[in-house]
């Protein structure tokens, strides 16, 4: 019988018939329409002009041009491949991870969690700073191993294969994934979906943890009376347009949330769909190189509506009544393993009093005045430089 706990090298091998696949439904796309590109005459928030009604035309065409004429796959799977890879069976689903050592023996080991529409390429910006610092000028006590695997469901992980897989799950994983590595002691890493993923971690495996860091903490109001009233003005202004991002700028999310199965037909058939559902988050301020690496991993591996279901199984966890068939619900209590905060200026705006709430342990909380949703990309040397302060807080 097959040792379904084997670590497993990997390395990424994309058929040449597949990227020739996608060239010939690039070269054939059917364009939409769209209503002339003249402002609103209101302002509808913070929006970028032309992109009121989501995701406009000039864009998805400058990409998809730049997609068939200069784009280099093989470039970017060569600079995944420089890195160690490997896959494991866990609780009945492939992971699949880089691993990569620091030259530092006593190195703190750290796992990264990504989460939509991203995979671990969010992430190579800040491997080098992370695990050398000597080689960029650092100090080498700073120095991490890092553990980035890709959720289960997304990317060369491959689609999951049974319900259940939410934030509560994935975390047990996680804590399966660092002992089954050999880590006695590790410290929890996330954005977007891994700040999700990252506190529970820490709940599941609190003898293990030495912290968790998160560049979101997405901490919302539970209706309890009175709950809102020692908000601060500026506090009650982050709520304000929270409220608005979810009801303006939360397609995503209402839609892989309750039929995730009903958008990934198109998802599966169209690359240039693909493209521009994840570009609703990616947005046209990050490296376009970048942008499209994503978007190809979650191509080439058809983990669309797996990734999108992620969306689903953490709603019916959240709120099983509201779900056909729910399944239960996982109401934790607040976590106890100590926080870290780093929230970017163009992101979720992390609200301390609600925070405070659901963690009991928070030891470090900054804000930034540059950097995006997307910081370990457009401001790694920020994020980095809070993740080493936050951990050496914690040593």
């Amino acid at each position: 019988m097959a040792d379904n706990t084997a670590i497993v090298p990997f390395r990424i091998e994309v058929p040449q018939a597949d990227l020739d696949d996608l060239a010939d439904r690039l070269a054939r796309t059917r364009w939409t329409e769209e209503l002339p590109a003249d402002p609103p005459s209101e302002p509808t928030g913070p929006v970028p002009p032309g992109w009121e009604y989501g995701v406009p035309l000039s864009y998805v065409r400058r990409l998809v041009e730049r997609w068939r004429t200069s784009y280099d796959w093989r470039a970017w799977e060569a600079k995944l491949n420089a890195y160690p890879q490997f896959t494991t069976e866990i609780d009945g689903q492939n992971v699949h991870f880089l691993h990569v050592r620091s030259p530092e023996p006593d190195a703190t080991a750290l796992i990264l969690t990504h989460g939509w529409p991203t995979s671990p390429v969010e992430w190579l910006d800040v491997i080098g700073r992370l695990t050398d610092p000597r080689a960029h000028g650092g100090d080498p006590a700073d120095a991490f191993h890092l553990v980035i695997p890709s959720l289960p469901g997304f990317g060369f992980s491959g689609p999951t294969r049974e319900r259940g897989w939410n934030r509560f799950r994935v975390a047990r994983a996680w804590a399966e994934l660092m002992r089954r590595l050999g880590y006695d002691r590790y410290g929890a890493v996330g954005n977007d979906g891994g700040s999700f993923v990252s506190p529970e971690v820490g709940r599941v495996d609190p003898e293990h943890v030495l912290g968790v860091h998160v560049t979101q903490v997405f901490s919302f109001p539970s209706g309890d009376p009175g709950e809102l009233d020692g908000l601060t003005d500026e506090e009650r202004g982050k709520l304000a347009f929270a409220d608005w991002f979810v009801h303006h700028r939360g397609a995503y999310d209402k839609l892989q949330s309750t039929e995730p199965q009903s958008l990934a037909h198109a998802l599966a058939d169209s690359p240039v769909g693909q493209l521009a559902w994840s570009a609703q988050l990616l947005g046209e301020f990050l490296d376009p190189d970048f942008v499209l690496t994503n978007v190809m991993i979650y191509w080439l591996t058809n983990t669309a509506a797996s990734a999108a279901r992620f969306y689903y199984e953490d709603a019916v966890a959240a709120h099983p009544t509201q779900k056909a068939g729910g399944r239960g619900t996982e109401r934790p209590e607040p976590t106890t393993v100590p926080l870290g905060l780093a929230n970017f200026a163009w992101d979720f705006q992390s609200i301390r009093t609600l925070a405070e709430r659901d963690h009991t342990n928070i030891v470090s909380w900054n804000t930034y005045d540059r950097g995006s949703h997307f910081a370990a990309h457009d401001a790694p040397e920020l994020l980095v430089g809070d993740i080493r302060a936050f951990f050496a807080k914690l040593r």
